[in-house]
């Protein structure tokens, strides 16, 4: 069952969705109903603790812990930075 409702947005809003609209080719109540899902979708408490839990292991694959390679980055900021 689908319900119609209506709703104010600002110019700059309206704007952006009729944007991503003709970009994508979607119509702006499809962009606004996958915005709905995306932000409050009927996720599980069970399916977040997965993501989340999936997310923690995302830097198993780095040779190096997190702080090396942030030092690293600092190092190498610092180093273009000398040359300027």
């Amino acid at each position: 069952m689908a319900h119609r409702t209506q709703f104010t947005l600002t110019d700059d809003q309206y704007r952006r969705l009729r944007e991503e609209a003709t970009r994508t080719g979607l119509s702006m109540a499809e962009l606004v109903r996958l915005a709905v899902e995306r932000t409050y979708g009927a996720r599980s408490v069970e399916q977040r603790s997965r993501a989340l839990e999936r997310s923690f292991h995302g830097w198993a694959e780095h040779s190096e812990g997190g702080r090396a390679y942030v030092d690293g980055l600092r190092r190498g900021m610092a180093h273009r930075l000398d040359r300027e």
